[in-house]
């Protein structure tokens, strides 16, 4: 279990790796395609999902890995780190923090699982699970169109050898953008 209070337990993790790995999932979660093609709410929720996403499809790859409990533990923490920043920023006051956080946890858990399951049940599934938690229970449709993309990116994932992913030496796939059109 993923554990938002271990940051200070694994020093043995390179920072440097879990910076690299965080930011090409920020900067994945970030692509313009996903708001402008695919309809993703450009909102502080819609970037939130589209983060979600990203770093659930990485967490899955790292878990069979040797080492990888260990660096998704280190990543997982460097993802609530960013959210409490995110939040401080954001003008959020110090005693409603921990309730957000809260908050935060139980969509990343909730949203995991139902990926999880959906993932393993089949195309239909995924995109109803996608769904629910990216677009609002709506547009099925486009949520067709991104659980293509997740699959495609979970595919690729895979097939990186386990050191490069353990390295972070590796780069997200490139969103073709004619992947994530839906036509009206």
């Amino acid at each position: 279990m993923l554990w938002p209070f271990n940051r200070f337990r694994n020093p043995t993790v390179p920072r440097g790796t879990i910076e690299a790995i965080y930011g090409m999932i920020v900067a994945q979660a970030r692509e313009p395609v996903f708001y402008t093609d695919l309809g993703v709410r450009d909102t502080v929720n819609g970037r939130f999902d589209m983060l979600v996403l990203h770093l659930w499809l990485v967490l899955r790859r790292l878990q069979p890995i040797e080492g990888g409990s260990v660096l998704s533990q280190a990543l997982f923490d460097h993802f609530c780190a960013d959210m409490d920043d995110n939040l401080r920023e954001m003008g959020v006051g110090d005693l409603t923090v921990p309730k957000r956080m809260q908050a935060f946890g139980e969509a990343f858990y909730g949203r995991s699982t139902a990926y999880d399951l959906a993932l393993e049940a089949g195309e239909a599934e995924l995109a109803q699970a996608l769904s629910k938690n990216v677009f609002n229970g709506e547009a099925l449709e486009r949520a067709k169109a991104l659980a293509g993309y997740v699959r495609d990116v979970s595919a690729r994932l895979a097939a990186l050898d386990d050191a490069a992913v353990r390295r972070g030496a590796w780069t997200f796939p490139k969103v073709a953008t004619d992947q994530l059109r839906v036509t009206p």
